[in-house]
């Protein structure tokens, strides 16, 4: 196995994260252009129609592939799918065919499509030798830098058109189908898919702690995917390309900083990154929403990135310890789904309850699951946590 190997699958896992950032800091341009209104309920259900086919469709491509015994086929198949759904949005609009239910119907197989390339890539990046932690620390990287380029390149592409993202996702994601066409499939024969993650739920009920820390944190970022879009675009007047500059303030930190706080966890344990960075992290959200200027807001919106990033890699290595060697494929693919889940719920409830109540209820909501969970999981966290077993980003 070699290091282009592993650097070609974390490209796939960049390139699903960058494209999927790409459409937010001007969602509601987009929508207009697909027939929507601009509004933060029609913004909510484009990007929340995408997070569902992840929800419903990665165990159905795990299993696919389980069976098959083999993954790239399939990575090239979700690619390729991504790219023809993608460009059958921008004909919709050349052509006006259909309407925003339309729009949303293929968004949906978009999402359904680009799952499986996500999914399978990490999936591949697990079954490689070189290091369960030097993996995962690929497939981390590839995440936070998707996600922390993705909002800021989106902004400058609507300056351009609001189709210009839909364009740059299916070229990217084309260019992931010749990638993986030269990749060795190197799957195990003895993997059992989603079965597998509930069997060991079931055998070891203390990873519902990281699970649920995971839904909290991926529940913020769907959060500010659509909430902070819709509230810096309408509080501060800014432009698509000035959103997706200040989102970037969020999503940078939190991906640059995700190795060195990993590491800061293996040194004084999970239990307070988890604790402290969690409460930190809902007060500061209540900070965005109470700031009194764009200036302040970006500066506590880089705070929130920064704690965030605290916690997101200490839950993610708790995931490994509890796990046992032969059960980690497994347990973060759970942890994957809560995830999914988590940013799915902060898209459909921090979008509708900023529909109905306003942004300060939204943020409120979403501070209070932040510090919620950890008053109420604390004393079992305590409890069950072992100590630091890997070392985050080394191999083992």
């Amino acid at each position: 196995m070699s290091r282009t190997e592993r650097a070609r699958l974390a490209f796939v896992v960049f390139v699903v994260l960058f494209t999927q950032l790409l459409v937010y800091p001007g969602v509601d341009r987009l929508v207009e252009a697909l027939g929507g209104a601009p509004t933060i309920d029609a913004g909510t259900a484009f990007l929340a129609v995408q997070l569902l086919a992840f929800v419903l469709f990665s165990a159905v491509w795990g299993a696919a592939s389980d069976r098959a015994g083999r993954r790239v086929p399939f990575i090239v198949l979700g690619a390729l799918g991504g790219t023809a759904a993608y460009l059958a949005l921008v004909a919709a609009v050349a052509t006006g065919i259909g309407d925003f239910r339309f729009a949303l119907a293929l968004r949906f197989v978009e999402g359904a499509f680009t799952i499986g390339a996500f999914s399978l890539a990490i999936t591949m990046l697990m079954d490689l030798e070189g290091g369960h932690g030097r993996n995962m620390g690929a497939a981390g990287i590839a995440i936070g830098l998707g996600a922390a380029l993705g909002a800021p390149v989106g902004g400058q592409l609507y300056e351009v058109g609001p189709l210009a993202p839909l364009v740059a996702s299916a070229v990217l994601l084309a260019l992931v189908a010749v990638v993986m066409a030269t990749v060795p499939d190197r799957t195990p024969t003895d993997t059992d898919g989603i079965r597998a993650a509930l069997a060991g739920l079931r055998e070891r009920p203390e990873l519902l702690l990281p699970f649920g820390f995971g839904f909290a944190d991926r529940f913020t970022g769907g959060f500010f995917g659509i909430v902070g879009t819709f509230y810096f675009r309408e509080t501060f007047d800014l432009s698509p390309g000035e959103t997706g500059l200040v989102l970037a303030c969020f999503f940078a930190p939190f991906a640059l900083l995700q190795y060195p706080f990993g590491s800061l966890s293996d040194r004084i344990g999970r239990v307070v990154p988890i604790v402290a960075g969690s409460v930190g992290y809902g007060l500061a959200i209540i900070g965005v929403a109470l700031a009194p200027s764009v200036a302040v807001a970006v500066a506590v919106l880089f705070v929130v990135g920064v704690l965030g990033a605290l916690v997101a890699p200490a839950t993610m290595a708790l995931v490994t310890d509890m796990a046992a060697p032969d059960e980690r494929g497994a347990a973060m693919g759970g942890f994957n789904i809560f995830g999914s889940l988590g940013f799915l719920g902060g898209i459909l409830v921090g979008g509708g309850i900023a529909s109905q109540f306003g942004f300060f209820a939204a943020f409120a909501v979403a501070a209070a699951l932040e510090i919620g969970i950890v008053l109420v999981a604390l004393p079992v966290l305590v409890r069950v946590v072992p100590d630091p077993t890997a070392t985050f980003g080394t191999p083992e």
